[in-house]
């Protein structure tokens, strides 16, 4: 009855899109007139995009046949100071000489980067004339591989013409980028799937991105031996970051509610609203991860639970990919960019931070609860995928229902108890809401609306979690 119930829904929500062609439309009669009506408002359709992926024990080692094959001549490859010293950046680079590609390593990523850290990997990838890169690492090591190759590819461009209105222009990609091969090591951010990459700006103190399916690595290669070299509380936040990836692009609004209607389908953005192909990856990163967060953070050499996560991400990066995510993510942004003196347990390095998976949770039970009233069903379903019995759960409950769950994973993980945990105070919450309000690519597919006094109370609801 289940499984009746949900291709109902499906059809459902693909019926309720109009459909422009003309033998479905309202007839030709109207189309002969159409430029006389005001133009479509909102969507009417969607886009799939995806990297391709290859998933494998151990297939990092076929990385240097992928690059002959593309006949690169001179490879950059991007990771940070730890991880060029392991084993995952070790294998790339003796599968490169093994197959007589040149390549050269930038390893100065910043953990968390910033427009400065972005800008350093920019003008290596342009003074070393590279015709393919190859990122090793986590979504910081990724998403600066990324712009390298953005920038590298249109050298004349100004760095805030590609980042997200309104703190840059936004512009469309139409340049070719080189081919990008990503090795994530961690299982969270997803980032070998999708056209974003993230950085904090300094001079706001709040993080933003560049977002364009141009953007997308030509090939994920998905390994999980590496995440088996992943700290306990690198394998929770990035945990964190899969699940609130899935839950935002499970609930938020429905493409045909996202506005506005592109005049060119170049224009339709990355981030589209949920969607029946996305609802289907983001569901399925849940039910991965109820069965198998807990066991990959607290059991490290558990292979199979570690390989699931690392799916897990890939999975929910799909569905955020070309859904989008909320206001989780919108509010995340000001609390790693204002980060005071928090350095993290298992994070080597030197300057304070707040792990993105940790910024992005930390007001994650008091979203919910605050976005639930306008799709109950969904955060009801999410809550139940999680573990939670919800047979006599009232629709009005769901917000709480769901906070609650969440609230249970994270004192299991022993997350830190909220944001005055983090260094935060009541008095940080009017900057915290201004870092908040330029993220309109993200807060507004948030399902529900939000005023500044909405932000402030959700800032404040979060300063402590249990």
């Amino acid at each position: 009855m289940g499984g009746r119930n949900r291709a109902y829904q499906l059809l459902k929500t693909i019926s309720s899109a109009t459909c422009q062609c003309p033998a479905h439309s309202s007839g030709w009669s109207e189309m002969k007139h159409s430029s006389t009506k005001a133009a479509k408002s909102t969507d009417y359709a969607f886009e799939m995009a995806c990297s391709t992926v290859r998933y494998g024990p151990g297939v990092t080692k076929e990385i240097g046949m992928d690059l002959q094959s593309m006949g690169a001549k001179n490879v950059m490859v991007v990771t940070d100071k730890t991880l060029s010293q392991l084993p995952p950046v070790k294998l790339v680079a003796e599968s490169l000489s093994g197959h007589n590609v040149n390549f050269t390593v930038f390893d100065n990523v910043r953990v968390e980067p910033t427009d400065t850290s972005f800008k350093e990997a920019i003008d290596f990838a342009k003074n070393g004339r590279f015709d393919a890169y190859i990122a090793v690492g986590g979504g910081s090591v990724i998403d600066t591989c990324k712009a390298a190759n953005l920038y590298a590819s249109d050298p004349e461009a100004d760095f805030l013409d590609y980042v997200n209105a309104p703190i840059g222009k936004g512009k469309p990609v139409f340049v070719k980028l080189s081919p990008l091969i990503a090795v994530p090591t961690t299982a969270g951010t997803g980032s070998e799937t999708t056209g974003v990459a993230i950085f904090d700006y300094e001079p706001l103190k709040a993080k933003t991105g560049i977002a364009n399916r141009a953007l997308r690595p030509t090939l994920g290669i998905i390994d999980p031996l590496h995440t088996l070299l992943m700290p306990e509380k690198v394998a929770a936040y990035s945990g964190f970051d899969v699940l609130c990836h899935a839950l935002e692009s499970y609930t938020a609004i429905p493409y045909y509610d996202r506005s506005p209607c592109p005049e060119n389908p170049a224009a339709r953005p990355a981030y589209q609203g949920s969607n029946p192909i996305s609802d289907v990856w983001s569901i399925h990163a849940l039910g991965v991860l109820a069965k198998y967060f807990k066991r990959s953070v607290y059991n490290p050499d558990d292979l199979e639970a570690r390989s699931k996560m690392h799916l897990a991400s890939t999975f929910a990066g799909v569905g955020f990919g070309n859904a989008g995510v909320h206001l989780c993510h919108g509010m995340s942004y000001p609390i790693a960019g204002n980060v005071k003196n928090f350095h993290p347990v298992d994070y080597e390095v030197k300057h304070a931070i707040i792990p993105h998976g940790l910024s992005v949770v930390m007001t994650a039970p008091a979203v919910f609860q605050f976005t639930s009233g306008m799709n109950p069903e969904r955060h009801l379903e999410a809550a139940e995928i999680l573990g939670k019995d919800v047979t006599n759960v009232k629709r009005e409950d769901a917000g709480l229902v769901l906070a609650d769950v969440l609230r249970e994973y994270m004192h299991t993980m022993k997350v830190d108890n909220g944001l005055g945990a983090l260094g935060y105070t009541a008095d940080d919450i009017p900057d915290l809401v201004k870092g908040t309000l330029p993220q309109h690519r993200v807060t507004k597919l948030a399902p529900r609306e939000q005023s500044e006094e909405d932000l402030a109370l959700l800032f404040e609801n979060s300063m402590k979690v249990y």
